[in-house]
């Protein structure tokens, strides 16, 4: 077995203990504390306790920016942490854009959008797995990147409306949302296309 090498005061019994200090490195308990502040987040929401919801997703979007940071600083990534990471993202964007939708603080066709672009993301990595028996990483692009702060700063803007009566003129920035998230799942579903050719040249004869 190649593995990192231990002090033998603190190795564990077992490779489960084992697996269980690898899981629980910082950058990765920050990702677990995102996904434990989500059920809290969707709790005050339907509560209509939107100042207290305003500082769980801020908390949560803060966790989001510091465990990807932790992990580069301290050379601490792992394997779980890199699907850990996107899965904690989505499922907190995910649940708080069809929270706010149903509770008619965003528009429909935002989520709808939002929805569509993860799935097309998702459905192309299992597909592209299931075509080349081969698991690609999971990184952001620009593009990626850019729409993903525009979706928090979309549901803070929500919330904030809400809760302390920002003026509603905020729609350029929903479209801009929208065309940055659209765009950024055409450029994400190209790539995809551009390495499955590479492997299987043949399904493009």
């Amino acid at each position: 077995m190649k593995l990192a090498p231990i002090r033998p005061a603190t190795q564990p019994s077992g490779s489960g203990g084992l697996s269980l200090v690898h899981l629980l490195n910082t950058p990765n308990v920050l990702t677990l504390c995102r996904l434990f502040l989500i059920p809290i987040f969707l709790a005050m929401l339907s509560k209509h306790r939107f100042n207290y919801a305003l500082y769980l997703f801020c908390l949560a979007a803060l966790t989001d920016a510091l465990d990807g940071t932790v992990a580069r600083w301290f050379d601490s990534k792992t394997e779980i942490g890199a699907y850990l990471d996107p899965f904690a993202d989505k499922l907190l964007l995910l649940s708080a854009f069809v929270a706010l939708t149903l509770e008619n603080m965003l528009p429909g066709w935002l989520l709808g959008v939002v929805v569509i672009r993860d799935v097309v993301i998702v459905f192309g990595y299992f597909l592209f797995s299931f075509l080349t028996d081969e698991r690609i990483p999971v990184r952001p692009s620009y593009l990626g990147k850019a729409s993903t702060f525009l979706q928090l700063f979309c549901i803070i803007g929500a919330l904030a409306q809400i809760s302390r009566s920002w003026p509603r003129d905020w729609y350029a920035m929903l479209y801009l949302t929208v065309g940055v998230t659209a765009l950024s799942g055409v450029h994400y579903a190209y790539q995809g296309l551009v390495l499955l050719r590479t492997r299987e040249p043949e399904m493009f004869a």
